[in-house]
C-alpha cells in the first residue's frame, strides 16, 4: 500500500520518500535529509534501502538478511548516516519496530548494534510517538561456572 499526501496546492504526493522528504523541508529541517553531498546520498540510500527490502521483507530469512545488513553497518556507526541523525533513522525505526518488539533477547544479543541503535532511536525527543518502548536488558548476567 503506497501513502499518498494530498496537497491544498497542486496535485497529491505519493509514495513514502517523497512524502516524508517534503514534510521534512515543509518543517525546515532541511538537515535531517542530511548536510553534505555525501550525506544526502546516503540518506536516500538507507531511505531506498527501507522501501525495498524492509517494506517488501516478509520472511525469516528476508528480516534476518536485514538484520545483519544493519547490524554490519552500525558497527562503527551511531546512526545511519555516521554521526549525524537523519530521516533514514526516523523511518527505519518505524520500518523495524514491528520486527524489533517481537524479537527475543538472546536475538537482540546477536544484533547488538541494531538493539544499541534501536534504543537510542527510541529515545531520542519526538520519535517514538504513539509506538510501545521496546525493552533491551542492559546489564548481562553472568554466573561463575567454577
Amino acid at each position: 500500500q503506497v501513502p499518498v499526501l494530498q496537497t491544498n496546492n497542486g496535485p497529491g504526493l505519493t509514495g513514502l520518500m517523497t512524502i516524508a522528504a517534503h514534510l521534512v523541508r515543509q518543517a525546515r529541517k532541511d538537515q535531517l535529509l542530511g548536510s553534505t553531498a555525501e550525506e544526502k546520498a546516503v540518506v536516500q540510500q538507507w531511505l531506498e534501502y527501507r522501501v525495498t527490502r524492509v517494506n517488501g521483507g516478509s520472511s525469516k530469512d528476508d528480516t534476518r538478511t536485514i538484520l545483519k545488513d544493519l547490524n554490519v553497518h552500525l558497527e562503527d556507526k551511531v546512526y545511519l548516516a555516521g554521526n549525524i541523525f537523519t530521516l533514514a533513522d526516523i523511518l527505519m525505526y518505524y520500518g523495524l519496530h514491528h520486527i524489533m518488539v517481537d524479537l527475543t533477547v538472546q536475538e537482540k544479543e546477536k544484533y547488538l548494534n541494531v538493539s544499541r541503535w534501536f534504543n537510542h532511536i527510541q529515545h531520542y525527543p519526538g520519535v517514538r510517538q504513539h509506538l510501545s518502548n521496546v525493552v533491551f536488558i542492559k546489564n548481562r548476567v553472568y554466573t561463575n561456572a567454577h
